[in-house]
């Protein structure tokens, strides 16, 4: 598999369109029209929130190697959070990370493939462990107040990570 990106946008013409590198093992396949992957937390949540306002995502796999190819999977997308069925699935399928903080799955409605032929020729040399390492260094409870500051909202305002009395800090640093 070459390098993943999601795309996504808020409704309407308003908004920013976001779109965001999917790196280590967490992509899955999880029947012949739908596919998930492990959300890690980062400093927005653009993705969580355009995929709960519409459900409109589209995963494009780039390959960087000597064979140019691109393929995209346009599809709706519904994000899990702990204690989810779904989420405890997806997680279950890669190995732990404490920066994990939803799944997103996608039933997948259009593929497509195109000539990766403007896309340098680039080689792998490993994945980057800061956002593990970050997450060790924060522990459960540091991670759960950088979601609450980075991910309460998205940058267009509306709300992101849920924080409410029902959830503890702790469910959300898997």
């Amino acid at each position: 598999m070459g390098t993943v990106f999601d795309a996504t946008a808020p409704p309407g013409a308003d908004g920013h369109v976001n779109v965001s590198p999917r790196g280590h093992d967490t992509f899955s396949v999880l029947d012949s029209h739908r596919v998930a992957w492990v959300d890690f937390t980062g400093r927005g949540v653009e993705t969580i929130v355009h995929t709960r306002e519409n459900g409109r995502v589209c995963l494009m796999f780039t390959s960087f190697d000597k064979r140019p190819r691109i393929v995209r999977l346009h599809g709706t997308g519904t994000v899990f959070l702990p204690g989810d069925a779904a989420f405890e699935d997806v997680i279950a399928r890669h190995p732990e990370n404490p920066s994990t903080r939803a799944v997103i799955t996608v039933d997948v409605t259009r593929i497509c493939d195109s000539c990766g032929w403007g896309v340098p020729i680039m080689e792998k040399t490993g994945e980057r462990e800061l956002l593990r390492l970050q997450a060790e260094k924060k522990g459960v409870d540091g991670m759960a107040q950088y979601r609450a500051q980075r991910n309460a909202r998205s940058i267009d305002g509306p709300p992101g990570l849920p924080l409410g009395d029902a959830e503890s800090p702790g469910d959300l640093a898997r």
